[in-house]
């Protein structure tokens, strides 16, 4: 229920709080692969906290100020798609992505990307969409430029990483850009 097909093998569904102990179990998987590349506060140790992050979304999507959706496989958890800003007022968001490695190489975010980001541009309005990502962050940047957003900057030493501070890259990609690249939402292909 609430699935909304993106191939043969991959489903996006809402990654709501009562998927916790899925979601945490992906988590297990994945947390080693992820950890150098998202914010400390989302790869969750326990229920509880796997609990709180799906929360904090639900929670998000409820004041329309971001949203987090599951990726299957076949049936498993592998990965997901997020906003991990939304603000329809100023017309920006932000939009990530994680993936376990098992599911690496697939070809299933992107599409899941361009779903959201549409429905941003298409159905609320966004006017710009940003993507944050680690400037060392080699197969994030590189889904970026397929997608179509281009490099606005780097942010030098933004924050505190394991190995030191972090150099952020934003990428940008503008309402007008998207509608003129990617056709209403069935685009996905690349």
């Amino acid at each position: 229920m609430f699935a909304l097909p993106l191939s043969e093998d991959v489903e996006l569904r809402p990654l709501n709080p009562w998927r916790a102990e899925e979601f945490l179990a992906h988590l297990d998987r994945a947390r080693e692969h992820i950890q150098p590349w998202v914010s400390p506060s989302f790869v969750a140790t326990d229920l509880p906290s796997a609990r709180a992050v799906l929360q904090r979304y639900a929670d998000f999507w409820a004041s329309d100020s971001g949203g987090i959706w599951g990726l299957w496989w076949r049936g498993t958890l592998v990965g997901g798609v997020m906003f991990v800003s939304f603000d329809v007022t100023r017309g920006v968001c932000e939009v990530g992505c994680w993936v376990e490695p098992a599911a690496q190489g697939r070809g299933i975010v992107a599409p899941a990307v361009r779903r959201i980001v549409d429905w941003a541009v298409r159905e609320r309005g966004i006017q710009r969409v940003e993507w944050r990502t680690n400037a060392d962050n080699t197969r994030s940047k590189a889904l970026a430029d397929r997608l179509g957003l281009r490099l606005d900057g780097t942010l030098r030493q933004v924050s505190p990483g394991p190995h030191g501070r972090i150099d952020l890259e934003v990428w940008s990609v503008l309402a007008d850009e998207w509608s003129a690249r990617h056709a209403p939402s069935t685009d996905d292909s690349e």
